[in-house]
């Protein structure tokens, strides 16, 4: 077997230049291995559902499920923050765009 290796474009995050990044000011991908992607709002099912809409554009840039590893909801009682604190904890490599360029390389992606 040989191995290659697979030359991602990057920003300077780390991350992908197509990957759909979180749309309100208050939410963030961190820079962590299983990445935390953040969502911060006073009123959870909003971040939850900012949450789930991040999450369903990244799978369809992706073109398969971002790996999860773990949900994380905390709380903020400082003034001035928001009380929720959600995380979804994810797969550096597919935030990366790991399995699109190995789609786009036609090589099978490993499961």
């Amino acid at each position: 077997m040989s191995e290659e290796t697979i030359r991602l474009e990057l920003d300077e995050a780390g991350l992908a230049p197509g990957l759909p990044m979180p749309t309100d000011p208050r939410d963030q991908v961190q820079d962590v291995p299983y990445r935390p992607v953040e969502f911060r709002d006073d009123d959870l099912p909003a971040a939850l559902e900012r949450c789930a809409g991040w999450l369903k554009q990244a799978q369809q840039w992706l073109g398969e499920p971002v790996d999860v590893l773990a949900v994380h909801l905390d709380y903020d009682e400082r003034d001035g923050f928001p009380y929720y604190d959600l995380k979804i904890l994810c797969n550096e490599e597919d935030l990366a765009g790991v399995p699109l360029a190995l789609r786009q390389r036609g090589e099978t992606v490993p499961s």
